[in-house]
């Protein structure tokens, strides 16, 4: 599930090359050109968006990012539990009532530690993670589901153990977490489409 808070958060254009529009209910603002938008840990980017607002307000009903030749529509999400979510498209629609986005034409989203689908349209609701495809001219939809991740054993199949640490007289002294320091593996990235 995508991460609960996000969708509480201000939606903010971080970046666009030039704006059309204005903050009025019931409007399109138009984005062009290295689009960025975030949300929380949510980010749509593309060259070419438009926010719509909705008819009582100034809120965001929705956002609609186009492919162009240059650039296809990618959206990411970190969930609950530090996961990743990527999603690209021909054209993503961002619901921001419900938290769903509809990804269509060559959609492709990627789950960390889940694993992958791929489809002429595929829907995701952010709040449950529950994912629809849809077949299209692009053939089939697909899935790959990531076998759960089990601990690398060390040698004769026990728990690898620190080394003790020596003291100067020689005799060993149990290695505590503070006197070895440990460096995190970097976090993997999703994978690009070309």
């Amino acid at each position: 599930m995508a991460r609960q808070d996000d969708r509480n958060q201000p939606i903010n254009v971080v970046h666009a090359d030039h704006l059309d529009g204005y903050n009025e209910p019931n409007s399109v603002t138009t984005l062009t050109g290295n689009v960025l938008i975030t949300q929380g840990t949510m980010k749509l980017t593309g060259q070419l968006a438009k926010i719509y607002t909705a008819k009582e307000d100034t809120s965001v009903d929705h956002i609609i990012v186009t492919a162009t030749p240059q650039k296809q529509p990618h959206i990411e999400q970190i969930d609950d539990n530090g996961n990743l979510m990527t999603g690209d498209a021909d054209q993503l629609y961002y619901d921001n009532v419900n938290g769903i986005a509809i990804l269509t034409g060559h959609a492709h989203i990627w789950q960390a530690t889940k694993g992958e689908s791929f489809g002429s349209k595929l829907t995701y609701n952010q709040q449950t993670g529950y994912i629809v495809g849809e077949s299209g001219n692009e053939g089939p939809v697909h899935m790959t589901f990531l076998p759960k991740q089990k601990p690398v054993p060390a040698k004769n199949g026990a728990p690898a153990a620190k080394p003790a640490a020596t003291t100067k007289s020689g005799t060993a002294k149990p290695a505590s977490a503070s006197s070895s320091p440990t460096t995190p593996a970097p976090a993997s990235s999703a994978p690009t489409k070309g």
